[in-house]
């Protein structure tokens, strides 16, 4: 039982780690956190805003920005990202 539940969460964090390495390229990341949870909701739809902001600005010049957007991106992702995780945890803490 705790080898499957251990399996389990090794292929959760495995997909949640290809999911933020993926979502800047794709778009911005998922508001994916239910309203049980307003206030971390809140938290990534501020992130989501976030990201179309520095895309609009990539775009705005010309992707000529350093690699920093794109970074930022990818982090602002990754917080996304840690969000949920932190959502799922209160979840299963209750």
């Amino acid at each position: 039982m705790i080898k499957k539940i251990l399996l389990s969460s090794v292929a959760l964090g495995a997909a949640f780690s290809l999911g933020a390495m993926v979502t800047p390229q794709g778009g911005p990341p998922p508001v994916d956190v239910g309203e049980r949870h307003g206030n971390m909701r809140a938290a990534q739809q501020l992130i989501q805003q976030a990201w179309i902001k520095v895309d609009s600005a990539q775009q705005d010049n010309n992707y000529n920005l350093g690699g920093h957007a794109g970074r930022a991106k990818e982090l602002l992702a990754q917080a996304s990202n840690e969000i949920k995780q932190a959502a799922e945890d209160a979840n299963h803490h209750h």
